[in-house]
């Protein structure tokens, strides 16, 4: 049999590269459950693999292993699932192409939600700092999500977790100015997403730090699942989600405006 039928990129073996991606992931995976945080898998195209990363790690396979907390998010509307799901510092795990709409959508949105993001894919990436994690094959075979390759990358992201339950030293968390305005980060805006908006002029918003009530003068009109620059208690700036369309949320949003008065 011809080898150039069956061989695809994981076949060549890791790359240094990729092992330190898979290295520093596995760091940040252990420093989020030893926080307590649940792991959302989701997989639009390829729901098995979201299944199986949730099993692989909810149900360690070797004795004494302790049993992570994972759940995998399927059928439709996969953004308003997870919207509605994670909590601060959990963690949203997906598998797909760089031109899924709704693992896109999850992942811009997730910064608003204060959830860390890991994405595994293959062919052409997504954009830089769509995830904070990005475990990725560059091969644009479009069977490598149906080879081994995904699964070996969260085989290995649980194996490795582990490992670094083995040093509880390093899994603390380094610590989290709690003054009202840090000096390191004053200037820095914060992602939101509307939860609800009155149309006078103010909204309720989430950020990483919570629910906060915010002035949206300047953005105006927003409605649910708007996302805004949150700085100094008001939202100075739009952010535009591009795949809002595609992963169903723009639709909804024209329902809110209209139900709140607020239509453009």
């Amino acid at each position: 049999m011809d080898n150039d039928v069956t061989t695809t990129a994981i076949d060549r073996g890791l790359d240094v590269d990729l092992a330190a991606d898979l290295a520093a992931t596995s760091f940040t995976l252990a420093k989020r459950f030893a926080a307590g945080a649940t792991m959302w898998s989701i997989a639009p195209g390829w729901e098995p693999h979201a299944l199986h990363i949730a099993v692989e790690f909810i149900h360690p396979v070797i004795v004494g292993k302790r049993a992570l907390p994972a759940v995998a998010i399927t059928g439709p509307n996969v953004v308003d699932v997870v919207r509605v799901s994670v909590r601060p510092g959990d963690i949203v795990a997906a598998v797909s192409g760089a031109d899924d709409a709704q693992v896109r959508s999850v992942m811009q949105r997730s910064r608003a939600w204060g959830v860390t993001t890991v994405w595994i894919g293959s062919g052409e990436r997504p954009k830089a700092g769509m995830a904070e994690h990005v475990l990725w094959l560059d091969d644009p075979d479009p069977r490598v999500p149906a080879t081994g390759g995904f699964v070996l990358f969260y085989h290995l992201l649980w194996e490795l977790t582990h490992v670094c339950f083995e040093h509880p030293g390093l899994l603390n968390e380094p610590e989290v100015c709690a003054d009202d305005v840090c000096i390191t980060c004053s200037d820095e805006g914060r992602l939101g997403e509307v939860l609800t908006a009155t149309g006078d002029g103010m909204a309720t918003v989430r950020t990483p730090n919570g629910v906060e009530t915010v002035v949206t003068a300047l953005v105006d009109p927003v409605a649910p699942a708007d996302l805004v620059l949150v700085h100094a208690g008001t939202a100075i700036s739009r952010v535009v989600d591009e795949d809002a369309g595609a992963a169903g949320i723009e639709e909804r949003r024209i329902i809110a405006v209209e139900e709140v008065g607020c239509d453009d």
